[in-house]
Parts: C-alpha cells; sequence; structure tokens
C-alpha cells in the first residue's frame, strides 16, 4: 500500500504473519491505575518480542517534556536513554499472531502518525485493532470489574456485555489511529476498565485481570498470568480489611453496590452521557494538577 509518511519510521524487520491482531498500548492517555500498561507487561513477560517497526520520535515527541533519561555511574556518562515508539511482534501467544504498539503517546504529527499505523496495518494484514485503557468510575471493588467499548461499529459493540454510552469526551491517539483503520476496512476497538474512583491513583489488578480477559475474549490472543490472579486476588482481600473497619466508608461502598447492581439489572437505565463526561473530565484534571 503506498505510504506517504514513511519519514516518520522505519522497518527493522518486515516478517511475515497471518492475520494478525495490533494491541495499541500508548503512555500518556487515560490509563488509571496504569490497568492497560499492566496487561501490556503481562503479554510481554510471557512471549518473546522483536521490533518490527520504529519510530522517529524527534518528529514526533517533545523532548522538553519527555526528556531522555541520563545514566552516571561515579560521575562519568555512561549512555543516554531516549524514548522511544515501536511496533513490536509478540511470539509465543495463545491465539492468533499478535502485535503491540507500545511508547509515549506522541505530541506531533497525530494525522500523519494515524495513517502511518494504517498504511503498516495493512503491510502487515492486520486483521484486527485492539485498543487498551482504563478510567475512573464510581463502581465498588467488590464488584466485577466493568468493561465499557469504543467501537467502530454496532457489530463490534455487541460481541461482549460492554458498558455503552453516548457522550462528547477529548479523544486520545489510539482513538484516532481506531477510527484512521477502520475507515479503511480493518476493524477496531477499544476496550476500557472501570477502575473504582476511590482507588484510580495507585495499582489495581483485578482491572487488568478483566481487562486481558476482555482482550481474549474479543480477539482471541491471551497468556495466563497466575500472578497477576494472585495480586487480584490478594488486592480484594486487603481492601476488604481496610474499609470493613470504617462504618462511613462502608456505607459508600454500600450505596456503589446498590447503583452497581441495579445498573445490571433488567430495568435499569445507563448513566447520562453528562455523568459519565463529567467523571473523564475530573479524572484529566487531575492528571494535569499531578
Amino acid at each position: 500500500m503506498e505510504n506517504n509518511q514513511e519519514y516518520l519510521f522505519e522497518f527493522i524487520e518486515l516478517k511475515e504473519l497471518h492475520r494478525p491482531v495490533l494491541i495499541l498500548a500508548l503512555d500518556g492517555w487515560i490509563d488509571s491505575s496504569g490497568i492497560a500498561r499492566s496487561v501490556k507487561e503481562s503479554l510481554l513477560s510471557k512471549a518473546q518480542s522483536r521490533t518490527i517497526v520504529k519510530f522517529d520520535t524527534d518528529k514526533l515527541l517533545d523532548h522538553r517534556a519527555r526528556r531522555p533519561i541520563l545514566n552516571l555511574n561515579n560521575g562519568v556518562v555512561e549512555n543516554l536513554e531516549w524514548p522511544s515508539i515501536e511496533l513490536l511482534h509478540i511470539e509465543g501467544l495463545e491465539g492468533p499472531d499478535t502485535c503491540l504498539l507500545h511508547g509515549p503517546e506522541p505530541d506531533h504529527e497525530w494525522k500523519n502518525f494515524s495513517q502511518a499505523i494504517t498504511n503498516i496495518c495493512h503491510d502487515l494484514d492486520i486483521s484486527l485493532v485492539v485498543g487498551l485503557g482504563a478510567y475512573p468510575a464510581a463502581v465498588p471493588h467488590t464488584r466485577p470489574t466493568r468493561l465499557s467499548c469504543t467501537a467502530s461499529s454496532d457489530e463490534m459493540a455487541k460481541k461482549l456485555d460492554f458498558v455503552t454510552a453516548s457522550v462528547k469526551v477529548p479523544a486520545g491517539l489510539q482513538a484516532v489511529i481506531e477510527n484512521q483503520v477502520a475507515e479503511s476496512g480493518i476493524p477496531s476497538i477499544g476496550l476500557w476498565a472501570q477502575v473504582p474512583h476511590y482507588l484510580s491513583t495507585g495499582p489495581y489488578p483485578p482491572a487488568a485481570v478483566e481487562l486481558l480477559e476482555g482482550l481474549r475474549s474479543i480477539s482471541g490472543v491471551y497468556s495466563q498470568d497466575l500472578q497477576l490472579d494472585r495480586k487480584a486476588l490478594n488486592t480484594r482481600s486487603h481492601l476488604d480489611q481496610l474499609i470493613g473497619s470504617n462504618e462511613e466508608h462502608l456505607t459508600m461502598i454500600e450505596k456503589l453496590e446498590l447503583a452497581y447492581d441495579q445498573l445490571n439489572s433488567a430495568e435499569a437505565s445507563l448513566p447520562s452521557g453528562d455523568d459519565l463526561a463529567e467523571e473523564l473530565q475530573n479524572f484529566l484534571r487531575s492528571q494535569e494538577e499531578s
């Protein structure tokens, strides 16, 4: 496929793959509790990876905001570590061939970068693009983590029991890529784990486990992570102990449980778009202030 964005990247190794799935896991956008990062690290820890494409971060990143790391040893400069954006082939996972786009979300050239990814997807015969993310929601830790989606079609949105809503929110680059590839004929979907809002600033393994399961259900890509499963169980036990000793916290959890259960009932309606948008905007504001 003709590619006019080749100045942004270079192919390191063009390996023949069979209808691979591309996972988007860029850093720097909405990833409450680092859930998408945890899923990415889980996948990479269970398999080998090879770099297929490297992107020119001099053109894509503002290095004043994302500075290189200077490594010093007793006052002597050993090296500089520059941020990188790469597309990997992950070998050894269950399911279809898998590629992963990771690194910091670019600061510049969003349209050209998205078109470059789209063209690369066609070069590699990508069958599905899946973005990963997480956001804080008014949900209790005592209930299963819900997944919501940003899908390229009604058919994709109905594949799993996703929470859906009609909202207007600021878009991250992954959403731009998902939209671009969908317009070119490749199905895409963003999977979003809902993290209890009172836990959104720290690790929350139960949401990572559920996001990993959602990825398996929608794409077939999977790698069992027993360590992550244990962390999820330990987190639930630890939280129950902390909250069980505080009557005020117990009352809050009971109210969240009631709202969660009503939402899951046949008669319930979804939260309004305004409520969801306000929740997201509050989170973004807190990220900018921190």
